[in-house]
């Protein structure tokens, strides 16, 4: 059997973006196509194995239901895509998708509760008046039956295909969607650099509180282990959380737990009333969030305010806080993306920063790029924490100069990722790219730490020769002089 064609199947799911382009809001048809990937994704994968049950049991329907009511997700009779494609025609399709997505719902409630909440397929706001959404919801289901779209095991194999094109489509819609991109996706070289850097072990636990479509917590968890590890999230927003549910299934990644809600007003990984503890905490939180909760902060039930409350509008420290306070105490690591004004700010959230410092928290401060991320121009930097240091120094990287630069935004090569990583591994001074910096160093600089203060970039300019440059102008003058004799000459020629 040929060799699956991962480009191929990227441009054929993305060429279905098509059918709602500029009729519905990219916001909105993100949703209804990652929905159908998962659908199509369900649908080829139930189709496969019942067709390999059907030839072991030579037939016998009962045995056939037997193994099947063991599979993974469950489809009933007439909710699978086949059985929607072939009532394309249908008047009511719309409804009719509903209700097949519902029923898959329904028996999956303990898996996938909630998952399609967000998409309607029957929508007028959001889809046309009836005799276009049919139309278009014809289209969509053509899309997708496109034969170079199967996403049968038997044709795609053990590898991850299908994990492979949801990333790639959501990276894709994180390009369009301006502003709100970071919400829900956090670029892939940034994502492989913190895996790298926190390198997680087999069998550790993981958890990114803002984990958004869940890219990142995959990464990090396929750093330590290709399946012996445990995912955990937290995300706000109800329809990047079911579309973080469904990426965990599309890796094939089904020992996770992500919740829904507020993680700084109400964190829901607790245990026994209790805030969880994990062995890595990962995250690209909102920069500088506005109404984060400082109003509540001060009686936070979990105490994690108790090195100072972050201002009430600029959340930053209240993420950073949340995530040492859920670090496992001795062991823990967190890796954290942050704006530079983390790094530099004064007045409360220096206070917790100075004390953080103070605690032998802080192990490194890596600079990035300008232009990495999705919706924001401005450089970013990383901020790594270890709760089981052996020492007191912290490492400051300044990579803000190396990256390649891309059509829409910059980014970060190989080469450049296995630079930084090595340079943190290392943990030593690199001349104008890396310094190692003792606890009196940074406390020298009121534990201001602005990259620059430790990293000296200057590149002292050549210099000059004056007696050189001196002859280079006589030479250039005597030059011109003769042009100017030459036109002059001509000029007289033709009588000018």
């Amino acid at each position: 059997m040929p060799k699956v064609n991962q480009s191929e199947i990227n441009d054929v799911a993305w060429r279905a973006c098509d059918t709602f382009r500029g009729v519905v809001d990219a916001e909105n048809y993100r949703n209804y196509i990652l929905v159908m990937l998962f659908w199509k994704y369900m649908s080829d994968v139930w189709r496969d194995h019942r067709d390999a049950y059907l030839k072991e049991f030579n037939g016998d329907e009962a045995r056939v239901a037997r193994k099947l009511a063991r599979e993974r997700f469950q489809l009933p009779d007439g909710c699978d895509f086949y059985s929607l494609y072939a009532q394309r025609n249908e008047a009511d399709i719309g409804e009719r998708m509903n209700v097949a997505l519902a029923g898959i719902e329904e028996a999956n409630k303990a898996k996938l509760e909630g998952v399609f909440r967000e998409v309607d397929f029957n929508s007028e706001s959001k889809l046309g008046q009836t005799r276009d959404r049919n139309a278009r919801l014809k289209l969509l289901l053509q899309d997708f039956a496109d034969p170079r779209l199967d996403l049968r095991p038997s044709v795609v194999g053990e590898e991850d295909v299908i994990g492979n094109v949801y990333e790639y489509l959501l990276e894709r819609f994180a390009s369009d969607a301006g502003k709100k991109a970071g919400e829900f996706y956090t670029p892939g070289q940034v994502s492989s650099l913190l895996a790298r850097l926190l390198a997680p072990k087999k069998g550790q636990t993981i958890c990114d509180p803002t984990c958004g479509s869940g890219s990142l917590l995959i990464k990090v968890g396929r750093q330590a282990d290709e399946r012996d590890f445990a995912l955990f999230g937290q995300e706000m927003n109800g329809t990047t959380h079911a579309l973080c549910r469904m990426n965990m299934f599309l890796h094939g990644m089904d020992n996770f737990r992500i919740e829904w809600g507020d993680t700084l007003r109400n964190p829901r990984l607790t245990e026994h009333d209790r805030l969880m503890k994990f062995d890595i905490v990962v995250a690209n939180p909102p920069f500088s969030l506005d109404k984060w909760g400082h109003e509540d902060a001060e009686k936070d039930p979990f105490h994690r305010y108790h090195r100072g409350l972050p201002p009430k509008s600029k959340g930053d420290w209240g993420f950073i806080t949340h995530m040492i306070e859920t670090a496992r105490e001795r062991t823990g690591k967190v890796g954290v993306v942050v704006p530079h004004g983390v790094l530099f700010r004064g007045a409360a959230e220096g206070k917790i920063r100075q004390r953080m410092i103070e605690e032998n928290l802080l192990e490194a401060v890596i600079g990035l790029p300008a232009n990495l991320f999705f919706g924001t121009g401005i450089p970013a930097a990383i901020l790594l924490f270890n709760k089981g240091k052996t020492h007191g120094d912290v490492l400051f990287i300044d990579a803000s100069r190396e990256y390649k630069e891309a059509k829409n935004q910059n980014l970060l090569t190989e080469e450049q990722v296995r630079k930084i990583v090595d340079t943190y591994t290392a943990f030593q001074t690199v001349e104008k790219y890396a310094y190692r910096a003792t606890p009196q160093e940074i406390a020298d600089n009121d534990f201001n730490l602005n990259i620059p203060r430790y990293v000296d970039t200057f590149e002292e300019e050549a210099e000059i020769d004056l007696d050189t440059v001196k002859a280079d102008i006589t030479r250039l003058e005597s030059e011109l002089a003769t042009v100017r004799g030459k036109m002059q000459a001509y000029l007289e020629e033709l009588g000018v």
